[in-house]
This record gives C-alpha cells, structure tokens and sequence, in this order.
C-alpha cells in the first residue's frame, strides 16, 4: 500500500535538502524510485528558471533548451517507472482489479509527479515571501499565492490517496501509459533524420 503523506514528506524533504547539498537519492523501494523522478523535476525546475533570464547568452539558451529537453524525457521515464514498480507490486500482492472496475484519466505516477512540482513551486514561493527586499506588496501577493498551493497540494494528495487505495483495494485498474516522446527520436523527429540523411 502506498501512504501519500510518507511521499509528500519525502519531496518536500527532498526539496528543501536539494537546496543545500547534491542530489542524492538515500531510499529504498518505491521510493526510490520517486526520489529518482523527484530528481529530474528539481533539475528541470531550475533550466527553465535560466531559460527564461534576459541576460544570458544565445549559447547558454541552446545548451539549456537541450538540459530541459533531456530532464523533461528523464522525467517522463521515471513517472512511468513509478507506475511500472505499482503493477509489478500488485502482481506481486495478486491483487486484479475487478472486470468492470474503472480507471483514472491520471496515473498514480502522474498524481505523484504533480505533488513533487507543487512541493517545488511551494518552496520557491515561500523562498520569494520570505526576501529581504521584497515588499510588502510582493510579499502579501505571494502569501496569497501560497494559501492557493497548500490547498491544491491537500486536494490533490487527498485525491491521490484515494485512487492508491483503490487500486489496491481492486476497485479501480491500474495500468503504465507510455509517453512515446518524439521530439528526443532521432528516428522519430523528422528535422533530426533529415538532418542524418544530409550529413550522410
């Protein structure tokens, strides 16, 4: 069974430390496997904060633009490494859902993987509430800001837990959706192989 408040510590543990020592990963399990994702979104996060700074170079742009790229196709692949340790778990407990059991539009990977960006954007919000410089008014806005994303954080965890707990009950199906990303392809974005074929 997964317990979403163990998960939810973990990103928000893992967060706060990322900040201030290398990535590591001290897991065991499933979560393991979650701090492996967890790990590619906190990349990722901070691409995108220097793709989008005015003053660096065209350079510097490319090479991030590639960065983000590759977190975002890492990070896909862990969100369905997540949901491929659950039905290996399920199998392992024979647990089938129910013939006619219904099935979630979301992943349990993807639920986790969108609790993992809200424990990121929860501590760059309370990182920008608690500046220095910042004022009053940036400050109450952020504050607002953050009551908003502590509430979407408690419904979606709820909601999370909800489906873990019926796809272990055999209430709902679980099943491992395949991104199929194909832009990273070199067999599958057409401006990469014929790129290769004028190379040739």
């Amino acid at each position: 069974m997964l317990d979403l408040q163990v998960i939810t510590n973990l990103h928000r543990d893992l967060v706060t430390g990322w900040h201030s020592r290398p990535i590591d990963n001290p897991c065991e399990g499933v979560l393991k496997v979650i701090c492996q994702q967890a790990s590619f979104n906190f990349l990722l996060w901070h691409e995108e904060d220097i793709a989008r700074s005015p003053d660096v170079s065209d350079a510097k742009i490319a090479e991030v633009k590639r960065n983000i790229d590759r977190y975002n196709q890492q990070r896909n692949d862990w969100i369905e490494q997540v949901d491929d340790w659950i039905t290996a778990d399920l199998v392992e407990k024979k647990i089938t859902a129910a013939a006619d059991a219904p099935q979630n539009t979301e992943t349990l990977g993807s639920s986790i993987d969108r609790l993992c960006i809200l424990a990121l954007r929860i501590y760059h919000l309370e990182e920008q509430r608690d500046r220095t410089d910042a004022t009053a008014e940036h400050r109450e806005s952020v504050t607002r800001k953050i009551a908003v994303a502590l509430v979407q954080h408690e419904d979606l965890s709820r909601a999370a837990q909800q489906l873990a707990d019926d796809i272990y009950a055999g209430r709902k199906k679980h099943k491992t959706y395949r991104q199929m990303k194909m832009y990273n392809d070199p067999t599958m974005n057409p401006y990469l192989y014929k790129a290769q074929r004028r190379a040739g």
